[in-house]
């Protein structure tokens, strides 16, 4: 059995290694690859580890969750995974962390892509955002959008950068600068540069990672996540949480890392965007009975960076049954429908929030007897807006919003 130092119980360690191979490796990473009965990696990587007698080889499986299994069956025995940079970052080595002790482990991390193109660009790390977009849509790119703004894109595959430069060029990005590093760290390591607008090439090599510095085009709008966005921001048909309230009701769901919202008759979807837009950790289901507005959140959702954002066919209280339990919910719509808040109450987590809107008399009356016997805060809106009135301005009002926000003390 191999040991670490300080832990006699580790079977298993995670070398972190760069397209420089063994070159690039220290004497632990060294003797954990050539004392290991078992090892692991991606053909990219085995290729760059020689042959020895009695060690067997095993390339990763597909799909890929199957590896951990193949891992964890060799409990016990000496092995090691090879895995791209450092393993913890976005790699295979977190992924273990989560089924085993780390008692049991020994992780020798490498320096990351995203550490070496920060070292020939000569960018402070802490002020860069890393985006997986090998893991996830690269419309999420989108909600990291803001002049001035640098980012690192993990590619997918060869045809990303260009991809990219299309959803920039869509964005009123078009200026952006980018530039994608091929085989960072390794001999055939190559640097590619241009603005979105002007990129023509159509694919680079599969292993590449972008950098991306971004520039705006004339006067397009930054899309704060830290206050509600225009109402413009959105496609809609007129279901929409007009901007002041859906201030408002945001600030009383309070969302939080991590945290799951139910949007109950969501429209086109904007409180539930607005909600995971808040946070990078936060998650939304959207349930919407009509099929032009399911369009409207799907195209809202990619245009505002959330491609994660669940939408459900149906109507509640129906469509609710199996859902994942959330942490907030906010009613749009359905609120007088019998069992709608009697299957979200039940549902809320401990300690979780929920927030309901009113317009008609009728969901104002089911909002007063509902405060009458849960408690919460209730609040009436009446907004007025300057708008022209012949050759003057004058005010028009609003239709006056009631709100109700519960919390489901423990």
């Amino acid at each position: 059995m191999m040991n670490s130092p300080g832990s006699p119980s580790a079977w298993l360690t995670v070398v972190g290694i760069n397209e420089d191979g063994l070159a690039g490796l220290g004497d632990a990473a060294r003797a954990a690859i050539r004392q290991a009965r078992v090892l692991f990696g991606g053909g990219r990587h085995l290729a760059l580890i020689p042959e020895q007698p009695d060690q067997e080889r095993r390339a990763w499986p597909s799909p890929f969750e199957r590896a951990y299994e193949e891992v964890l069956a060799l409990r016990g025995q000496p092995v090691c995974v090879l895995a791209s940079g450092d393993p913890m970052f976005y790699g295979v080595g977190a992924r273990l962390a989560e089924r085993l002790p780390i008692e049991e482990m020994l992780i020798l991390p490498a320096p990351s892509s995203v550490a070496l193109a920060a070292a020939r660009l000569g960018w402070s790390l802490p002020e860069v955002r890393v985006i997986p977009a090998h893991r996830q849509p690269l419309a999420g790119v989108r909600l990291y959008l803001a002049p001035g703004a640098r980012l690192m894109v993990f590619s997918a595959d060869g045809k990303t950068p260009a991809q990219l430069a299309g959803l920039l060029v869509d964005s009123g990005y078009g200026p952006s600068r980018l530039i994608v590093f091929e085989h960072l760290g390794g001999r055939s390591e190559r640097r590619l540069e241009g603005t979105a607008a002007d990129w023509s090439i159509a694919e680079c090599a599969a292993l590449n990672l972008i950098a991306l510095e971004c520039r705006a085009k004339g006067p397009t709008p930054f899309l704060s996540r830290r206050s509600a966005l225009p109402d413009t921001a959105f496609v809609n048909d007129g279901q929409l949480t007009k901007r002041p309230i859906r201030a408002l009701t945001l600030a009383y769901l309070a969302p939080g890392p991590g945290e799951l919202l139910w949007d109950v008759g969501a429209g086109c979807g904007s409180i539930a965007i607005e909600w995971m837009r808040a946070d990078d950790g936060c998650q939304a289901i959207a349930i919407e009975p009509v099929e032009r507005r399911r369009a409207f959140i799907e195209r809202n959702r990619e245009a505002l960076g959330v491609p994660g954002l669940q939408v459900i066919d149906g109507s509640a209280p129906e469509a609710l049954a199996g859902l994942p339990a959330p942490d907030a919910i906010f009613i749009g719509g359905g609120l007088t429908t019998p069992g709608v808040f009697e299957s979200c109450w039940s549902a809320l987590k401990n300690g979780g929030r929920l927030v309901t809107n009113a317009v008609t008399l009728e969901s104002e009356a089911r909002l007063l007897d509902l405060h009458a016997r849960l408690g919460g805060e209730l609040i009436r809106l009446a907004i007025e807006q300057a708008a022209p009135l012949g050759r003057f301005t004058a005010w028009r009002p609003a239709m006056p919003i009631a709100l109700l926000c519960l919390h489901n003390q423990p």
